[in-house]
């Protein structure tokens, strides 16, 4: 994905602390002082530009979201719509999901979105894949026990290396949609490029799995 630098992204996300975290590592543990109340936490990796966590939060006053991008110059985008919507139960991030550790502890996280994450289609890539083993683990250390990870790609080869990643790491295969779109199931919030991408014809793969006490 090529992107346009924004050289004004930084100034602009450090200019609204009430949305974006600046220093997550401080409420590692203690994420209910960002928000002010208990309620459960849902992470998207890989947010992009906010559609898809700025439409479930509203969707979802109970629950508290956080939206983790590591590109400024998309994440910025992403703080105009939550600037507009005002959303007292979403927060962005702007961080590598490597470090996710850092931020969070066991426990803090109910729920992982990952939503078309970058294929890395190159086999000698396949470590960087957000469903990588060492991505599960570290997803693992962070949600409650049982915590679930709810996955959307267009990209079949993805979907069959995750699920295999997701079985071999021992966790329970919930719901599988190989064609989401025309599935039954409800409820379904599309992110821009499931749109885009569904609009011209593609198939849109989507699974539910879970993380199983060791």
């Amino acid at each position: 994905m090529r992107l346009r630098n924004k050289p004004w992204a930084k100034d602009r996300l450090e200019s609204y602390p009430q949305y974006v975290v600046a220093n997550p590592e401080s409420y590692k543990g203690n994420w209910n002082e960002v928000f002010g109340n208990d309620q459960p936490i849902h992470i998207e990796i890989g947010t992009g530009k906010g559609r898809f966590i700025t439409e479930m939060a509203k969707a979802n006053p109970h629950i508290n979201y956080i939206g983790i991008e590591v590109y400024k110059s998309v994440i910025v985008i992403a703080l105009d719509r939550l600037i507009e919507e005002d959303l007292p139960n979403l927060r962005l991030m702007n961080v590598n999901a490597v470090e996710l550790q850092n931020y969070f502890a066991k426990g803090d996280v109910d729920q992982v979105y990952l939503n078309f994450s970058d294929p890395w289609p190159k086999t000698r890539h396949e470590k960087r894949r957000l469903t990588y083993k060492t991505f599960l683990s570290i997803y693992e250390n962070i949600l409650v026990d049982n915590g679930e990870i709810h996955f959307k790609t267009d990209n079949q080869g993805l979907f069959e290396f995750s699920l295999r990643s997701f079985s071999e790491y021992g966790m329970l295969l919930k719901y599988v949609s190989l064609d989401l779109h025309n599935s039954s199931y409800e409820g379904n919030i599309m992110t821009e490029y499931e749109e885009k991408f569904s609009s011209k014809g593609f198939r849109i793969y989507r699974s539910e799995v879970q993380f199983q006490k060791k």
